[in-house]
């Protein structure tokens, strides 16, 4: 059974943007991790963060310009 606090990381997650099947390949320390970069990440700007780290950690493609 997963731990509560890796079940809240993913919902943190999941509701600022992270596409599931990106998130599933996220290891849950790491999920836990960006939960609480973007818990401290001011909330109009935590969708824009979530996806940077992303990006920065190899998990997710920034669009082209």
């Amino acid at each position: 059974m997963e731990d509560s606090v890796a079940i809240d990381a993913k919902r943190i997650l999941l509701r600022y943007g992270t596409p599931i099947l990106v998130l599933d390949k996220v290891p849950s320390e790491e999920r836990i991790t960006l939960a609480r970069q973007i818990a401290r990440t001011p909330l109009t700007e935590r969708e824009t963060r979530l996806r940077e780290l992303l990006a920065e950690a190899g998990h997710l493609q920034e669009p082209a310009d």
